[in-house]
């Protein structure tokens, strides 16, 4: 059961990570031009990932 919950309190960080991880491709894309991707996973990272850590 001590598995199991630890596994439990570490998903809030791991959903900060990947927000995080996104948001960090996002911003080196823009920072190298690009005019597709970029905008993509800011707009994925900010509007979708970023509130559902917030929540977790």
């Amino acid at each position: 059961m001590e598995d199991t919950e630890r596994a439990g309190a570490n998903r809030p960080a791991l959903k900060w990570g990947i927000a995080v991880a996104v948001l960090a491709a996002g911003y080196a894309d823009l920072a190298r031009g690009g005019s597709t991707i970029a905008p993509i996973l800011l707009v994925l990272g900010y509007a979708v990932l970023v509130p559902i850590a917030i929540m977790a």
